[in-house]
């Protein structure tokens, strides 16, 4: 079993090092969502894997003839706590479960949506602002980039209340430009 206190790899490294595609793929993501380094997006990836593996789990347990009424417990669980954590949408299902990728998944690290909200210029500057304790959800401070957001969560995204960024005198506050994706603050048109 292992010693309870020591730390444990939480991610897979990928079984052929040197696969050209799977490369380029993970280095373009890197970029795009401004990472460290590839063990983030091999987190991203095993963190869908154990939701994908739960979701087979589940259609094997249907096309065994068990009990349906555990198979529609077990379902909505995994799809309801999906969706809080803003995985899917309102009207997800199974399939939709095996279908994630893990874009959906970067999404909702606080570091893509403190830049996809407009508070950073870019991805490495949305990592150095939460790094710094910039940023808070709610009252809480949270220093960690890779922290996954819940959907109830998101819209409590701002700066923390000590930080120099709340004025807007602030010299980096004028160079902060919304991305084109980023939705407009309540009352602006």
């Amino acid at each position: 079993m292992g010693y309870p206190g020591k730390n444990h790899r939480s991610y897979q490294t990928p079984k052929r090092p040197f696969e050209k595609t799977r490369i380029e793929t993970e280095t373009r993501l890197v970029i795009e969502y401004g990472l460290r380094n590839k063990r983030e997006v091999w987190k991203a990836q095993s963190y869908l894997r154990k939701y994908r593996k739960g979701a087979r789990d589940l259609l094997a347990i249907m096309s065994s003839n068990i009990d349906r009424t555990i198979f529609d417990a077990k379902k909505n669980e995994l799809i309801s706590h999906m969706q809080r954590s803003g995985l899917l949408g309102p009207d997800a299902d199974i399939e939709d479960v095996l279908a994630l990728k893990v874009q959906t998944q970067l999404e909702r690290r606080l570091q893509s949506i403190v830049y996809r909200k407009g508070l950073a210029r870019s991805p490495k500057q949305a990592r150095q602002l939460i790094t710094h304790g910039h940023i808070a959800i709610g009252d809480r401070r949270v220093s960690i980039p890779g922290y996954r957001v819940n959907r109830n969560e998101e819209t409590q995204v701002t700066y923390h209340g000590k930080s120099p960024f709340l004025s807007d005198s602030h010299s980096e506050k004028s160079r902060i430009i919304k991305p084109a994706g980023a939705s407009k603050p309540a009352g602006v048109r």
